[in-house]
């Protein structure tokens, strides 16, 4: 008797599985991975097979028996992966397992990969027929006729466009012998958008064909297969990964490359489609739910061998997978928000380990724990040998609140940009028009009603919104506490500035990137598509104007308030300054014109914008390091963060304590349990946080994850959500 271990798609803590399931004849093959719909309690659920067994510990007669295998399934190598990633990160491995399925496995409306394609040939018997004088209707003319002209072969789409034909006229013609009807699968495929692909071509310099060489060795299992592949912006390093994902397939192997963010995937698969053609394919959650589950299955039946796409690509169903690339790693982008808060850097690592295949971490800014951990694989020049771009700090400290949030020397670099006719980009990371409003009269500021944040100006709509919750009201005319009409908008975002480069540049479009104008679907591709076929243009935006794009007529960049990220309690901001910095800096100067870069701060001696603007990594991470390692900080411990909320206060502060005390006894001795600390309220949830310093990782989220199953078992957090996050960003 065949027993299926399976575990339930569940989001519930307190069940623990797998659970055995009796698998009768009629259901048909059944493996590791195959999705069934099985009875669970009360409720029907679908789970995934685990493993297969021949007996169980139950007698057969108390087994339940699958109420339907379903055609979605996913390879055994990613079963072991979701359940790998539900223990690392102390999830479910329900939620564990979901990662790895395919697209809309379950869901209404998705349905099986591939659409049912009629195809019409014509025969002998009808060519014959358009000359020796056959009856044919009007449409069955039109019909032979196109598929004479421009055939032999089309499908039922094609002649319903050039003939008017309908699918009955088709079926009569097949019956008369006059045409011949098949039908195939055909995969919904993602559209794409080229934007500034940069140059591309085998001719590589002698610091890319090194790396080339490294990675292949690496591959073929000659040397280490971790590497870290870094040095200066603009020194080729995707035409490396071009090259290195080439001698994969030659070895007959798949890729993986990921980028940190969707709207980076179409200059990526401009670049490798154009190398690759059909054998590449695109996997992201902007795609209709249709196209994921297509692409997805064209990649497990091996139709494509490179996936390209942010970090859920990294468990795409890559058969004989031979190399993991993950480009620009020091995004925070990689961090999943959600539960599983899976990094997948760290999950390439292991797929990477599971499969015997190259992993490669490629930037120009890479993390701390990267530069320490990683053999390195260096690009030191340009690729066109062009120099770094010069880096001028302008001090903002001796400027007046009124005088604007533009330095003279940036306003003059406009002022030429606009008369040379040039490009440039201005980063803001902050969106908006006014991130807060006040009464000048009593002082009031507006709040959020269900968070502990200001509300944000946006002119657009005239409207002040949460940037947290979604919240918004209308700007007041007065303020209701005094009746002042006197209300000041303090500060600037991506908006106002946009506004005020208008008007400093004139007929010069400028185009803003940030989350509000990219809110649609493509709109991000439409943005940079304007900025790049403009002759002259300013984009202006958050983080993402610096973030992989290559437009080599780029000759100005600007960094307003760099160093606001450093006022940020948090051990990661001198390296999210320097990597801003650094990053925006290397959009310009990639073209024969060169370029210049101006960085506009109230901290002009901080470390992080000094090793910035002289281009030098290697100085800003070994002293990061040496700092770390003092605070014993990443790599030198590991972080784990256990977040409660609820509406209810006291009850949050209550759970929070009591798993602080169910887990201070389980914990190793070299780990460190701070907290619980207050955090904001954020949609009306009061929260508490635990951050634990370990020396030993497994051990501590092991401890971590019983504590937590132990309460919601015995439904001591009723009343709280909880959330770990292994390796806070």
């Amino acid at each position: 008797m065949a027993i299926a271990k399976v575990e339930p798609l569940t989001t519930a803590r307190a069940v623990r599985g797998p659970f055995d399931y009796r698998l009768p004849p009629k259901l048909g093959d059944v493996a590791v991975g195959s999705v069934l719909l099985v009875p669970f309690g009360r409720r029907r659920v679908l789970g995934v097979v685990v493993e297969l067994a021949e007996s169980s510990e139950l007698p057969p007669e108390r087994l339940a028996e699958p109420l339907q295998a379903l055609e979605a399934g996913t390879p055994p190598e990613l079963v072991r992966l979701g359940l790998w990633v539900a223990r690392e990160y102390c999830s479910t491995p329900g939620r564990g397992l979901e990662l790895v399925l395919p697209p809309g496995a379950g869901a209404r409306g998705v349905g099986p990969a591939g659409a049912s394609e009629l195809l019409a040939e014509l025969t002998p018997a009808g060519r014959a027929a358009l000359t020796d004088g056959a009856r044919l209707g009007s449409r069955q003319r039109s019909v032979l006729t196109a598929l004479g002209d421009a055939g032999p072969v089309l499908s039922a789409g094609q002649l319903a466009d050039r003939a008017g034909a309908q699918p009955d006229v088709l079926r009569r013609l097949d019956g008369r012998g006059l045409v011949r009807l098949t039908s195939q699968r055909r995969f919904r495929r993602p559209d794409l958008v080229a934007i500034a692909p940069g140059a591309s071509g085998p001719r590589l310099n002698p610091s890319q064909r090194a790396a080339v060489a490294q990675v292949t060795a690496a591959m073929d299992g000659r040397e280490e297969r971790e590497l870290l592949l870094c040095g200066v912006t603009g020194a080729g390093k995707t035409e490396v990964h071009l090259a290195a994902t080439a001698k994969a397939l030659e070895r007959g192997r798949g890729a993986i490359v990921l980028v940190p963010e969707i709207g980076l995937t179409p200059q990526a698969m401009t670049r490798f489609v154009a190398r690759f053609g059909d054998l590449v394919a695109l996997l992201h959650s902007g795609l209709a739910a249709g196209q994921r589950r297509d692409e997805w299955e064209r990649l497990r039946r091996g139709d494509a061998r490179i996936c390209v796409g942010p970090r859920s690509a990294v468990f795409a169903p890559v058969a004989n997978l031979g190399l993991v690339v993950v480009d620009e790693e020091h995004e925070t982008a990689y961090k999943q928000e959600g539960d599983p808060r899976y990094d997948a850097r760290h999950v390439a690592r292991r797929r990477a380990a599971q499969d015997g295949a190259a992993l490669v971490l490629a930037s120009a800014t890479p993390r701390p724990e990267s530069w320490a951990e990683l053999r390195r694989v260096e690009l030191p020049e340009r690729v066109d040998g062009a120099a770094l771009p010069d880096v001028e700090v302008l001090d903002m400290r001796a400027r007046g609140p009124q005088s604007g949030p533009l330095h003279a020397r940036t306003i003059e670099a406009l002022a030429e940009l606009r008369r040379d006719g040039g490009k440039g980009i201005v980063l803001l990371n902050r969106r908006g028009w006014s991130p807060f409003v006040t009464c000048r009269s009593c002082g009031r500021a507006w709040l959020c009603p269900h968070c502990d944040v200001s509300l944000v100006l946006h002119r657009r709509n005239d409207a002040l919104r949460c940037h947290h919750c979604g919240h918004g009201e209308p700007m007041p005319e007065s303020c209701p506490e005094c009746e002042s009409v006197t209300l000041a908008r303090h500060g600037v975002g991506t908006e106002r500035l946009g506004s005020l480069l208008q008007e400093i540049l004139g007929p010069v479009p400028v185009v803003r990137l940030d989350s509000d104008t990219v809110a649609r679907r493509g709109t991000h591709q439409e943005i940079l598509r304007r900025f790049e076929e403009a002759p002259g243009a300013v984009l202006v935006g958050t983080q993402m104007v610096s973030k992989g794009h290559d437009f080599p007529d780029v000759s100005l960049a600007v960094v307003l308030d760099a160093d606001a990220t450093l006022r940020f309690p948090d051990f990661r901001a001198e390296e999210r300054a320097f990597a801003m910095v650094s990053q925006l800096a290397g959009r310009a100067g990639r073209g024969p014109s060169g370029g210049r870069v101006l960085v506009q701060t109230l901290a002009p001696g901080a470390s992080a914008i000094r090793f910035a603007a002289s281009h030098d990594a290697p100085g800003f991470l070994d002293a990061e390091l040496a700092r770390r390692r003092a605070l014993a900080y990443p790599p030198f411990a590991h972080l784990v963060r256990i977040e409660l909320s609820g509406r209810e206060e006291e009850r949050i502060r209550a759970a929070a304590d009591e798993l602080r005390d169910q887990l201070v006894p389980q914990l190793p001795d070299s780990t460190e349990l701070l907290g619980p600390a207050p955090m904001l309220r954020i949609r009306d949830l009061h929260r508490r946080q635990l951050l634990l310093k370990a020396k030993r990782r497994d051990e501590t989220v092991s401890a971590v994850g019983d504590a937590v199953e132990a309460l919601a078992a015995a439904r001591r957090l009723r009343s709280a959500s909880v959330s770990v996050d292994v390796d806070p960003q």
